[in-house]
């Protein structure tokens, strides 16, 4: 079992910064990776981001790329969303998901994650 805690959403202006996080307990942190995923309303959850268990590997949705970074810090059992010039398209529902089947690699697609977060509202104005 693994429990998600997601924190650091909120309501920013176009072109502003939030970092996510996601504190994880239960299983060992470090034998697992971790993605980001969103929704928005009216829309499928999305892949954002992912990284494997050493933070050695990590994949980003094309909207994303060059504007979000993902980070894992294992001692503090906790993944990172750094999100940088935020639009107002980024707006959505935040989770972070645990993906307990691949350990090096980095899986986009939601059905292979096992465990959840509760989501963190991310509002960008324009």
């Amino acid at each position: 079992q693994v429990q998600l805690v997601e924190s650091g959403g909120g309501l920013v202006q176009a072109g502003g910064s939030l970092r996510l996080s996601c504190a994880a307990s239960g299983r060992t942190f470090s034998t697992y990776g971790m993605g980001w995923f969103r929704q928005a309303p009216g829309k499928e959850r999305e892949f954002v981001a992912g990284i494997n268990w050493s933070g050695g590997s990590t994949y980003y949705a094309t909207s994303v790329k060059g504007r979000f970074t993902i980070s894992r810090d294992n001692a503090k059992n906790t993944v990172y969303l750094q999100m940088n010039s935020l639009k107002p398209e980024d707006t959505a529902v935040y989770y972070c998901a645990a993906d307990l089947g691949v350990r090096d690699g980095v899986r986009t697609i939601e059905n292979e994650y096992d465990y959840w977060g509760q989501g963190t509202q991310v509002t960008v104005s324009s």
